[in-house]
């Protein structure tokens, strides 16, 4: 148990005082179907966690467009929903896998050990016919620590550097579909492209029906690297990059980092190249 868990564990463990499930669906583009859902029908006893509201910051002129969260008001959240340093916390989204990984890389980067994601989601759990509810459960406040792990994170002026000066420091993985990164289609930002010298790992590639593949299936993925090479892994917005975090590390890469702004922070600065189809 490294990483994920899977619906059978899930259920064995569910009443144990010291775990706490926490809901992450969400739907780009729709902000509210996620917690719509939650309310409908959820895992027992889970709590719901707001990708914009409760797992990203203000959005501002850089930063991207899920910046990481304001700390001291992360910390009140967890502290709310009865969540301290030796909690156990099972994330889990409908069977994407992106969301529950942002949530699991925020989580360790602030320093906790006990995080896992549901591997298949909801999706799985509910395939299983594994009991479900529409319950809002409320715990006794919880006292919370915060420990950064700054080793994880990517500043723009590391990215800038391997980008602009090919410094060879670290290798740049966009984690997006592979139309996004030639530059051939961009939905979301104002132009398309790449940030020059990343190659491209799109992130769904490390899943199979909404799970983690195995630790031989990712070694593969990125057999190409030297795994003690720096790693550094950006997306759209820093939350579809998370996946790829989590199989890196499966694959054994030591030192993986996260550019939390990534490309949408990337080209807010208007004088940064992009590079498309090469």
């Amino acid at each position: 148990m490294q990483n994920y868990v899977d619906a059978d564990w899930l259920k064995e463990h569910l009443d144990e005082k010291d775990l706490r499930v926490v809901d992450c669906r969400f739907k780009l583009g729709n902000p509210e179907e996620g917690r719509q859902q939650y309310e409908q029908s959820h895992i027992p006893g889970a709590v719901y966690f707001h990708l914009e509201k409760d797992l990203s910051g203000e959005v501002g002129e850089h930063g991207g467009r899920h910046p990481l969260p304001d700390l001291t008001v992360l910390k009140d959240r967890l502290e709310t929903e009865g969540i301290g340093n030796e909690t156990t916390i099972i994330a889990y989204d409908s069977h994407e896998g992106a969301f529950a990984s942002r949530l699991w890389w925020i989580m360790k980067y602030i320093g906790h050990e006990k995080i896992y994601i549901l591997n298949g989601g909801f999706t799985v759990w509910e395939q299983k016919g594994y009991p479900t509810d529409q319950t809002m459960p409320h715990f006794e406040k919880a006292l919370y620590t915060i420990s950064e792990n700054e080793d994880m994170l990517a500043s723009y002026e590391e990215v800038k550097d391997i980008a602009l000066n090919g410094s060879g420091s670290a290798v740049l993985i966009d984690s997006r579909e592979s139309r996004r990164y030639k530059g051939l289609e961009e939905p979301i930002d104002s132009i398309a492209g790449h940030i020059p010298t990343a190659i491209n790992k799109p992130w769904m590639e490390g899943l199979e029906n909404g799970a983690f593949k195995s630790r031989e299936q990712q070694e593969k993925r990125f057999a190409e690297l030297d795994r003690n090479q720096p790693v550094i892994v950006y997306c759209g917005s820093g939350v579809t990059a998370t996946p790829n975090y989590i199989a890196l590390k499966e694959a054994g890469f030591k030192n993986v980092k996260l550019y939390a702004g990534s490309y949408s922070d990337w080209v807010s600065y208007k004088e940064n190249p992009v590079s498309g189809e090469e």
